[in-house]
């Protein structure tokens, strides 16, 4: 029995349970690739209580959730929502390392990692607003 693909994406449920699982598998790929370029373990630091790492990290996944939600309702396709989604990444990832770049008096994983909250609470509203810049410029 075949079961055509077509069917299955024509019934809103199923499109939206597809969708759904993609975009948080890609999260969890997303926040992985985040956490290799960080100089601490995010998942290590929030459980002692880091509330620097835990903003950062919040705002890390806020902004790949809000350019995934652009991508989706900017496009018709899994494959367009899963292409500008990944671009929306690479530019997410692309601004972090600008803002190390910007910042050149401290580090900020450094400053993260030391809970440093100020240092926490920008980065995760940068993570926040380059969300929607990316979010605008999803076709």
């Amino acid at each position: 029995m075949t079961v055509d693909i077509h069917l299955i994406l024509n019934n809103a449920y199923l499109t939206a349970l597809a969708v759904f699982s993609v975009a948080v598998l890609a999260l969890i790929v997303f926040l992985t690739i985040f956490e290799m370029v960080t100089k601490y373990n995010d998942w290590e630091e929030i459980k002692a209580g880091n509330v620097s790492v835990a903003m950062a990290t919040g705002g890390k996944i806020f902004g790949i959730c809000n350019v995934f939600h652009f991508a989706i309702k900017n496009n018709d396709s899994l494959i367009q929502t899963l292409i500008w989604s990944g671009l929306g990444f690479v530019l997410l990832l692309i601004s972090y390392f600008i803002f190390e770049f910007l910042t050149p008096h401290f580090h900020i994983d450094d400053e993260i990692k030391k809970d440093n909250r100020a240092v926490g609470l920008l980065s995760m509203i940068i993570s926040i607003s380059i969300s929607f810049v990316i979010g605008a410029c999803v076709d």
